[in-house]
């Protein structure tokens, strides 16, 4: 089965931190990320652009409107994702276990959402 790791944020507790201790946080994350993907199971793993800079499509009148910014306003933001490859559920949230917003940062309100998927690649 396919897991989609989504790792969140709250920019609001994030930006309360202190230069040094954001990058104190954010210099531990390199060496979690590649102990997740040294398992050979992470199939994908991105860290995604800021908010300001999303557009988000909206259908309307059977054509495509543009906006900018994220679809859905709220307190937390997806930083990042992932997709791992799990024989069972209970692999998937020891390999998500893993990533830096499930380990660090909770003064940053970091966090990650687990999610089974269907997985198919376009070729």
């Amino acid at each position: 089965m396919k897991y989609l790791g989504l790792a969140y944020f709250t920019p609001d507790q994030f930006t309360a931190m202190s230069s040094e201790d954001v990058k104190s946080l954010v210099s531990q994350c390199p060496a979690l990320d590649e102990k997740m993907r040294a398992t050979g199971k992470v199939l994908v793993s991105a860290s995604l652009g800021e908010p300001n800079s999303w557009t988000t499509l909206h259908p309307h009148n059977r054509k495509t409107r543009v906006s900018d910014g994220p679809y859905t306003e709220s307190k937390e933001v997806i930083g990042g994702l992932f997709i791992i490859e799990a024989d069972s559920r209970e692999e998937a949230i020891r390999l998500a276990s893993m990533h830096p917003a499930a380990i660090l940062g909770e003064e940053g309100g970091w966090a990650v959402e687990l999610i089974p998927m269907d997985f198919y690649l376009a070729r």
